[in-house]
């Protein structure tokens, strides 16, 4: 059961972790708790030691020391008896990175660590208070990073990747802790030298999907603060539907894609061992939220999510000297693994070759881009594309279906494509657009695509009507269009002349009356370049 931040961050999640911990003991199984640093903690330790080379970070670790006691105090729990040591011991490990003026890999991993560190410290107090016999436990000392030592020591340090075979003697160690539930840090691990390493943003699902993985666990449970995997993220549209079921490899391909509820990372284990993810929220427990497994969503062909990723880098590679020739390809991939640059989208073409680079998993600084830019010139024209958004399509058997998507294709004849690519799994078809149309590109998408769509088994709810229901009451003509009530009247007008817009005066005034009724407007005004039918611009007027 691995819970995020905000799902660490008050008594009343405390409580809520709690009473699922009791649910999985009343079913008869041990729970193993992952936790990740307090909502917000693991950024502002980032931008702690970002800002040391100003020096003086003592107010912003007072800042930091005062969060945690209000955790401890609202959970009735010792804070300083807790984790007075570690907040000693990051404030000093700080205090030298100013005095140095740097802070190298090895720093910025034992300080970011300290997050994970005292929230479970805290947590695994709280439990035991509640009357839960629980067990604290250091995950250093049960995942160890298998990064090759030609790594980048920043790839090294700061993203590592564990192996998750299965692991009886894990199972048997934790077995034996004499405990009903064991709780344990998300993100931190071990190199082969004991050094602690992190798993990169996000690394926490990463941990709970490793360490399920090695014991062989019956579920993983992802808890966060949404209620699954949505056809679109909500954030920037509200009409997202929750995704109630979905196979291994589509999820994989939605979350690689963007979706941000769930590292990518966190699939491949419990794929390779067929231990089935579920999603739930925090605030809300009782919703069903999205389970991953085999054999699980639909296998008709159809597309099942539009995900969209920010902050793309795309590379270009010119050059006629490639056509027919042998090794061109991996002279230049080689630049980009001596960088320590994982590649993600790739379009090849006899002249040129353009692949994208996904800031989440690669270092995109300056300095090495220079550096990739100048060794690829040696056999290249090579070229930097910046401020760049990938649109995914993501579904089954999306080849099958290209026929369906015409009118859904149309919505990028106003787009500057950089990039188009075509998963030969036929799980997903990618654009790469100019980042700042993003936003408008997936709204249009998702509108055509899943508008129309009922709910069943694969589609749950929207956003809005879990989240938003005060607003779908105040909105009656959006919670009950008016085209229902008035069906008879537009089936006549369709007999005598179709197609034919058709407006409703009733609905136009309410709209109009309830913009009206906002004390926090000075002013109104209404676009007649939008729609200048004189019986609309008489109702508004």
């Amino acid at each position: 059961m691995k819970f995020g931040g905000t799902s660490v961050s008050s008594r009343e999640r405390w409580e809520t972790i709690e009473s699922q911990v009791r649910r999985v003991l009343e079913e008869g199984h041990r729970p193993l708790v992952v936790c990740s640093a307090i909502s917000g903690v693991t950024s502002d330790l980032e931008d702690i030691l970002d800002a040391t080379s100003q020096g003086h970070p003592e107010a912003a670790m007072d800042a930091l020391r005062t969060r945690h006691e209000t955790l401890a105090k609202a959970l009735g729990v010792e804070q300083e008896a807790l984790i007075g040591d570690r907040l000693d011991a990051l404030e000093k490990r700080v205090l030298g990175a100013a005095l140095i003026g740097e802070v190298p890999p090895r720093l910025r991993a034992r300080v970011m660590a300290a997050g994970e560190l005292m929230s479970t410290r805290i947590g695994a107090a709280f439990l035991e208070s509640q009357g839960l016999d629980s067990a604290w436990i250091d995950a250093r000392d049960h995942l160890c990073s298998t990064d090759p030592a030609s790594l980048p020591i920043e790839r090294r340090m700061l993203q590592a990747s564990c192996t998750f075979e299965a692991d009886p003697a894990l199972r048997q160690a934790l077995g034996d802790v004499p405990a009903q539930v064991i709780l344990t840090q998300g993100f931190i691990a071990r190199d082969e030298n004991g050094e602690t390493v992190l798993l990169g943003r996000g690394g926490s699902d990463t941990s709970a999907a490793y360490l399920a993985a090695r014991l062989g666990a019956e579920r993983c449970e992802i808890w966060t603060d949404v209620p699954g995997l949505f056809t679109a993220d909500p954030r920037s549209v509200p009409s997202a539907r929750v995704l109630r079921q979905l196979g291994f490899a589509e999820a994989q391909e939605i979350s690689t894609m963007g979706a941000k509820v769930l590292h990518p990372r966190a699939i491949p284990p419990c794929h390779h061992h067929n231990i089935p993810l579920q999603i739930r929220c925090t605030p809300q427990p009782s919703l069903q939220g999205t389970c991953i497994g085999a054999g699980m969503g639909s296998t008709t062909p159809q597309v099942k999510a539009i995900s969209a990723r920010r902050g793309i880098v795309l590379v270009s590679m010119e050059t006629v000297g490639m056509w027919q020739a042998v090794g061109f390809l991996a002279n230049a991939f080689a630049h980009f693994k001596r960088h320590g640059l994982s590649i993600d989208l790739v379009s090849t073409s006899e002249t040129n070759v353009t692949v994208s680079l996904d800031p989440a998993g690669n270092a995109l600084d300056a300095a090495t881009m220079d550096a990739l830019i100048a060794d690829l010139s040696t056999h290249c024209e090579a070229t930097l594309i910046r401020d760049c958004a990938s649109v995914s399509l993501v579904g089954r058997g999306i080849r099958s279906i290209l026929h369906e998507l015409g009118g859904v294709l149309g919505l990028f004849e106003e787009q500057r494509i950089h990039l188009m690519s075509q998963a030969a799994s036929d799980l997903n078809l990618t654009f790469v657009v100019d980042e700042a149309q993003v936003d408008r590109v997936v709204s249009r998408l998702h509108g055509h695509l899943f508008g129309r769509k009922a709910k069943g088994a694969l589609l749950g709810p929207t956003w809005e009507e879990l989240f938003e229901p005060t607003r779908t009451a105040a909105a009656p003509d959006l919670a009950d269009p008016w085209w229902k009530a008035k069906r008879t009247d537009l089936l006549e007008i369709a007999a005598e002349q179709s197609p034919v817009y058709v407006y409703d005066p009733e609905s136009i005034a309410r709209a109009a009356a309830q913009l009206n009724e906002m004390s926090a407007i000075d002013a109104r005004f209404y676009a007649i370049k939008a729609n200048a039918h004189p019986d609309v611009l008489r109702v508004l007027e």
